[in-house]
């Protein structure tokens, strides 16, 4: 090869910084800074073979060496299954939605060490007052503090109820937007956690009612309305109707069902939005009076108060909507 020939290709290869690399198999494809493609500045072509071990990259068309000492910028873990890499990275996002000084360590209250030994009281004195700086230098604003105590009852709302960390996460947003607009300011921090959290169920399709939630909190139930409402207009959040068929699962788990009640009640409920029987009816209650009419039909009989507790609704509105789809899709319900 000429010194020619040698320059050019240093010097298309130092024009051409790494910045992207899209992987399929072994063949790959580069583009730099400028987002520009890496071309073979012998062949044109765009497709390159990646040496890891030699830090080289391969034109695929003609072997030519195009790049020289190219740094591997993978992990040196292995991962095989997408949950072995999500648990091996050490990168990401926060750990939480505080802001980026906040410390995350805590000063644990055990006066021992790390080998079970008693400290003795020098050490105790000093160690408090470590502890008493750590808390004061952790939350600074009083954002932060209102933002720590949201999420500590969040966290608490949603471990009891059993609420997944995407819906967590979703409803803290919400509640970072409405302190934003200072909506917290002179209402209770509790009720608006929880219309955050039961607007951030009705988003994801969370199958949790506002009266359940409200169990879980200090707040009433009116007062969580009234917030949820506020916040839905002052954010202008535009929501989904609750499809009953997502309370249908649990209530018939409760029950201890089988899945041709599940099945009944789904099918029954199908025909009820088609009639437009569903709108503007509570969706619990709407679940439940089909699970009931499902547990007749198929002969795995609930009583009326057992499927209102599994639904968590009065027995007086499974009885009232039950009779209604039974009348409006004509289902003729066996008498035991």
């Amino acid at each position: 090869m000429s010194s020619s020939e040698q320059e050019r290709r240093d010097q298309q290869g130092g024009s051409n910084i790494l910045n992207k690399l899209k992987v399929s198999g072994k063949i790959v494809e580069f583009k730099s800074e400028g987002e520009e493609k890496l071309v073979c500045p012998y062949c044109g072509s765009t497709t390159f073979i990646f040496d890891y071990e030699n830090g080289q990259v391969i034109c695929a068309k003609c072997g030519s060496v195009v790049l020289e000492r190219v740094i591997d910028q993978r992990p040196e873990w292995r991962a095989f299954t997408a949950e072995e890499k999500e648990s091996r990275a050490r990168a990401g996002g926060p750990l939480n939605r505080l802001t980026s000084e906040a410390l995350t360590t805590t000063i644990d209250w055990a006066t021992k060490d790390a080998s079970g030994k008693e400290l003795d009281i020098k050490r105790k004195l000093e160690i408090l007052k470590y502890r008493k700086w750590q808390q004061r230098v952790r939350v600074q604003t009083s954002y932060e503090r209102n933002v720590i105590q949201a999420m500590n009852e969040l966290s608490r709302i949603s471990s009891q109820l059993g609420i997944p960390k995407a819906c967590v996460d979703e409803a803290m947003g919400i509640y970072e937007q409405v302190l934003t607009k200072g909506l917290v300011r002179g209402r209770s921090v509790e009720a608006i956690v929880a219309a955050c959290l039961h607007m951030a169920c009705r988003k994801i399709g969370m199958p949790r009612s506002l009266d359940e939630i409200s169990q879980y909190t200090r707040a009433s139930r009116k007062e969580v309305a009234r917030c949820f409402r506020l916040i839905a207009r002052e954010l202008g959040v535009r929501l989904p109707l609750s499809d009953p068929k997502l309370y249908v699962p649990r209530i018939v788990e409760q029950l201890k069902l089988s899945g041709e009640i599940l099945r009944e009640a789904l099918n029954i409920l199908e025909q009820a939005k088609r009639r437009g029987l569903t709108a503007g009816k509570d969706p619990a209650g709407l679940a439940a009076a089909a699970v009931y009419i499902a547990s007749l039909l198929r002969g795995e009989v609930r009583t009326q108060k057992e499927v209102a507790m599994a639904a968590q609704v009065t027995e007086v509105t499974v009885r009232n909507r039950y009779k209604e789809l039974a009348r409006e899709l004509n289902i003729k319900i066996p008498i035991k």
